[in-house]
């Protein structure tokens, strides 16, 4: 049996690819500093990649590991200040090296995927390309994505295994407390607007095209780059294949929570969600969900989320589109609707008692 070891799996593509490889008959090892419940072909192990002798001894006690899907992070509060931030780039060196050091020193170990994301490309400091093409030389900016690559590509110098780089667009999906994942933000957004007596607007900035990248797509990828001869040693972008605009976009969400679409009305999430925390509690405390607490519930997403959202300029409207040919022309061809992965993931938060019923 294949056996790989996620780590970061409580977040938003750990826990997708976890849950993806433990339900396509693989074996599972869950790493994560949060608590991860145990399931079918899935053994939690808690671990923290800053610790790297504890890292070590922890990934030693392991046998059988084939595979290794790196989906680790480390943010600091706030968010957007920390990408430019050297400490935060050594930080996420280090525990990626924590990590892949003691896995590759071992012998059968077959392949390593790791993420990157848009920002590879520099679009957080300038205007990119469009699309955005993994041919392209590398973006000549200070970014842990180049740390860990770089690291990556000594360890694997005439090694027996195997890597994968995915880059996806913005990832939604069903994990909570994380860095970046917008959809339980959003959640919490309709759910506190109903609670207030606030209409459900747009809260964002101008309108721009983007992509949006299902958490459950990049498992699937990643899946499929585990074993596909065509994805060793090559970078891909992901996204779901088709393009969004916010406020086209925003009537269809409204729909899926339950909510009456408003005229857009500019709102800070990070700046108004924080001080609603007693009213969330209370919507909790009603319904019983799993996660009362509203800091624990968000992480640093509502950060993230007045971003994409562009609200007051913090991103510019250029369009940030990457461009997915050749991961398709590699053999990877699963798409994702995002109104559908809107839908889906809205009903699988409500399903885990993390958002309110409809």
């Amino acid at each position: 049996m294949n056996t790989v070891v996620v780590a970061g799996a409580t977040g938003v593509v750990g826990r997708a690819a976890a849950e993806r490889f433990a339900a396509s008959g693989w074996r599972v090892i869950a790493l994560s500093r949060r608590p991860i419940p145990q399931g079918p072909n899935l053994t939690p192990l808690a671990v923290d990649l800053t610790d790297r002798e504890g890292t070590a001894a922890a990934l030693a006690s392991l046998s059988g590991v084939t595979h290794a899907v790196y989906a680790a992070l480390y943010e600091l509060p706030g968010l957007v200040a920390g990408w430019t931030d050297p400490g935060q780039m050594e930080t996420n060196r280090a525990m990626f090296a924590n990590f892949l050091d003691p896995l590759a020193a071992r012998s059968g170990l077959r392949h390593v995927s790791v993420l990157q994301g848009a920002k590879a490309y520099g679009g957080h400091l300038h205007r990119i390309s469009v699309p955005a093409k993994e041919r392209a030389p590398r973006d000549d900016h200070p970014n842990f994505y180049w740390l860990q690559e770089d690291h990556l590509r000594a360890a694997a110098e005439g090694a027996a295994w195997d890597w994968t780089i995915l880059r996806p667009q913005v990832v939604f999906g069903g994990a909570t407390g994380s860095a970046m994942n917008i959809a339980p933000v959003l959640g919490v957004f309709a759910a506190l607007c109903a609670e207030t007596g606030r209409p459900f607007a747009y809260p964002g900035g101008p309108a721009y095209l983007w992509e949006a990248a299902d958490a459950r797509l990049v498992a699937k990828a990643l899946e499929w780059a585990a074993e596909a001869p065509a994805a060793a040693r090559e970078t891909f972008n992901i996204a779901n294949g088709d393009v969004a605009d916010w406020t086209r976009l925003w009537p269809a969400i409204a729909e899926a929570l339950g909510a009456a679409p408003a005229e857009p009305a500019s709102l800070s999430l990070a700046g108004w969600l924080p001080g609603q925390a007693a009213a969330w509690a209370g919507i909790a405390a009603r319904h019983g969900l799993a996660v009362p607490d509203l800091a624990r519930l968000l992480g640093e997403s509502h950060h993230y989320a007045d971003r994409i959202l562009a609200h007051a300029g913090t991103r510019a409207r250029d369009p940030q589109i990457l461009s997915t040919i050749k991961l398709r022309q590699a053999g990877f061809h699963a798409c994702q609707d995002t109104e559908d992965m809107f839908r889906e993931t809205f009903d699988d938060l409500r399903a885990r008692r993390i958002l309110p019923p409809l």
